[in-house]
C-alpha cells in the first residue's frame, strides 16, 4: 500500500488541522481559574473529553456549538464553579476562535494538487465554515454530524460518507481515512473498511487528551506525526 493509490483523503478536522485542544484550554482559562484546584492541561481536556463524548450519545442531532455548551456547564459541575448559561454559550462559539496548526494550511495547499480532499466532522456546518477559513483551502465535499444526526464514532457517519461518495464515482478502495482521533476516527474507520493514516498530533504528549481511549487498538496504514510530515512522504512516494 502507497499513498499514492489513493483519489481522496478524507479528515477529521478538529484535532487533526485544527489545534482544538489548544483552542479548548484557552477558551476555558476562565472556568479553570476559578476552580477550587489547579488543574493540569490533560485533566482539563480529559474531563472535557468525558462531558463531549456522553453528550454526543444523549443528543445526537444536537449542533456542535450547542453541545459544547452544555459540556461548559457539565464541566462547571464537576468543578464546582458557579456559570453562567451566558458563559457556557460563549463557550459554544469559541470554536471560531480555535487555531489551525501551524503546518496545516500549506500542506493541504500540496495535497489538493494530487486528491480530492472532504472533510468528515463532528461540527455543525456554521462553526467549520469559521474555521475552514484558517485551513486556506477548498474541500471537494464537507460531511458534519449537523448533516448526519449523529457524532463519531457512529458507524453511520461513516456510512453517510461512503454514499455520498459514491455518489461522487469514488470507491471505498479510493478513499484513505485521515485523522488524529483513533477512538472517534480509526476504529470506526477500520471497522467500515476504510484505509487510514494516523496524524499522531499528541506523540510527545502521550494519552489521548480531549478524545477517549478507544476500546481496542486500531490498525493504522500510514503514521506521521503531523500534516507537513505526509506531504513529505507523499512527495517520496512520488519519487519513488
Amino acid at each position: 500500500m502507497k499513498l499514492t493509490d489513493f483519489k481522496i483523503l478524507t479528515f477529521d478536522c478538529y484535532g487533526t488541522l485544527i489545534d482544538w485542544e489548544t483552542g479548548m484550554v484557552n477558551a476555558l482559562a476562565p472556568l479553570t481559574a476559578r476552580a477550587g484546584t489547579k488543574l493540569t492541561r490533560d485533566q482539563i481536556l480529559e474531563a472535557h473529553a468525558r462531558h463531549e463524548s456522553a453528550q454526543q450519545r444523549w443528543t445526537p442531532a444536537r449542533r456542535y456549538s450547542e453541545l459544547l455548551a452544555i459540556v461548559y456547564k457539565r464541566l462547571a459541575e464537576e468543578w464546582g464553579v458557579a456559570a453562567s448559561w451566558e458563559e457556557a454559550l460563549a463557550y459554544g462559539r469559541s470554536i471560531k476562535d480555535w487555531p489551525a496548526f501551524a503546518d496545516t494550511a500549506g500542506a493541504l495547499q500540496y495535497l489538493k494538487k494530487y486528491y480530492k480532499l472532504a472533510i468528515l466532522s463532528n461540527v455543525d456546518n456554521a462553526s467549520f465554515a469559521l474555521s475552514n477559513v484558517r485551513l486556506q483551502v477548498e474541500f471537494d465535499a464537507v460531511f458534519t454530524a449537523e448533516d448526519i444526526g449523529s457524532y463519531k464514532p457512529a458507524a453511520r457517519n461513516f456510512d453517510y460518507m461512503l454514499e455520498k461518495l459514491g455518489g461522487m464515482g469514488i470507491a471505498p478502495g479510493e478513499v484513505l481515512h485521515t485523522a488524529e482521533s483513533l477512538f472517534h476516527d480509526h476504529e470506526p474507520a477500520t471497522a467500515a473498511g476504510l484505509a487510514t493514516c494516523w496524524i499522531h498530533r499528541r506523540h510527545a504528549e502521550g494519552g489521548f487528551g480531549a478524545t477517549m481511549k478507544p476500546a481496542t487498538e486500531p490498525r493504522v496504514d500510514f503514521r506521521f506525526t503531523s500534516m507537513a510530515e505526509l506531504a513529505k512522504a507523499h512527495q517520496e512516494a512520488l519519487r519513488g
